[in-house]
């Protein structure tokens, strides 16, 4: 029958042929979508006891339209995340009930008693004492689980070959890790900020660090990452009076370095800090990369005497995680300069009445974390900057 683009009187079908719902005539659906890359449809039972989501990637990017082509095999790599997220961290992803990869369609858990993290954020709510701490340790349950520590070598072979995404990660290496720093059609900022972006294109020493990281991402091959880390991607809320953190829209998965799953993280972090500072609004924001970084380090930590490879000792561990905070900070930075003079910016800084003086204390930020990255050994020695 071929790939075809699911309009919303499909989705009952859809859900019955794939036998999701018994009776295709009890569907409600409505779409949605809101995020820049598909589309995503909510069906609920005729009496609200029932509901699933189903999302689908398009050949293009949702927001662009046919002018942006993409491949929605895109979502063949979300669908695979999925299921090695399911094998170690179940309690932190949406449930995900089938794959239908003809038409690259997931149906999952709904998730709409749920509120998106960045627009709690955004709306003046503290992340609370569990999120960041949840999300480190999916970022060390994966990368683990991933690795060459965690997964034995032929397995780890065949995951990297299936995992390789070389259209996606394109867009990474263009749009976070170069774009911003030269000119280019895809960059655009407020006007405010003309000075600071035109310093940093003609900055050497940054243009230079930045081409470090962008090569440590294209080769290090470290484990299986969400690829799209950040606060627009976590979904979080209660359940029967327990804290509930979900994380999703793996689609942008690849193998790579560890560090860029957990900068992803901190840039939004530390931006929304930016944000509630120029509102007035600042609560439990300082302690977020402080307090995903010790989860992450505590459970990869944990996880290390069941490595498949015992040549690698505990001193090895620490030389590697201390890699892994090194490489962190800079993607941070990368990713905080790319939302405010690249492309895809950040309602936390978008939205702000003035959204130039948190903006520019956000990119000089950015800079920092880059060039500096080595010298910023804690998450004390970060605060230090903010």
């Amino acid at each position: 029958m071929g790939y075809r683009i699911l309009e919303t009187d499909d989705i009952p079908g859809h859900l019955h042929e794939r036998g999701h719902w018994a009776n295709p005539d009890d569907i409600h659906v409505r779409e949605v979508s809101d995020g820049n890359m598909n589309r995503v449809f909510l069906a609920s039972s005729a009496d609200g006891t029932r509901s699933l989501a189903v999302k689908q990637a398009l050949p293009w990017v949702r927001v662009a339209g046919p002018s942006w082509p993409m491949n929605p095999d895109r979502a063949d790599a979300e669908a695979r995340a999925y299921e090695q997220l399911a094998k170690v961290a179940p309690d932190k992803i949406p449930a995900v009930h089938g794959y239908d990869p003809e038409n690259h369609a997931l149906v999952m858990e709904d998730m709409s008693d749920l509120e998106v993290l960045r627009t709690l954020l955004n709306e003046g709510a503290a992340y609370g004492p569990h999120t960041s701490a949840r999300i480190g340790e999916l970022v060390a349950q994966l990368s683990f689980a991933t690795s060459d520590f965690g997964m034995p070598s032929a397995e780890r072979k065949a995951l990297v070959a299936a995992s390789v995404s070389p259209e996606l990660c394109k867009i990474t290496e263009d749009v976070v890790l170069s774009e911003p720093y030269v000119e280019h059609e895809h960059n655009h900022w407020h006007p405010g900020l003309d000075d600071l972006a035109a310093t940093f294109r003609a900055d050497a020493r940054l243009r230079t660090e930045v081409a470090d990281l962008r090569h440590t991402f294209m080769t290090s091959a470290q484990a299986l990452l969400h690829g799209d880390l950040h606060t627009g991607s976590v979904m979080v809320g209660e359940r029967e009076g327990a804290p509930v953190v979900r994380v999703f829209d793996p689609e942008f998965s690849f193998v790579g370095p560890i560090g860029y799953d957990l900068g992803l993280y901190w840039a939004n972090a530390l931006v929304s800090e930016e944000r509630a500072r120029a509102l007035g609004t600042l609560s439990d924001h300082a302690d977020q990369l402080r307090l995903s970084w010790e989860a992450f380090e505590a459970e990869f930590r944990r996880l290390w005497p069941t490595r498949v490879d015992t040549f690698f000792d505990d001193a090895y561990l620490d030389r590697f995680l201390g890699r892994v905070w090194t490489e962190s900070v800079g993607y941070a930075g990368t990713e905080i300069v790319r939302r405010i003079i690249g492309f895809a910016h950040l309602t936390d800084l978008t939205t702000l009445p003035d959204p130039v003086p948190a903006s520019r204390r956000a990119l000089l930020l950015g800079r920092e974390l880059i060039v500096r990255r080595t010298e910023l050994t804690t998450p004390d020695h970060v605060r230090t900057l903010v």
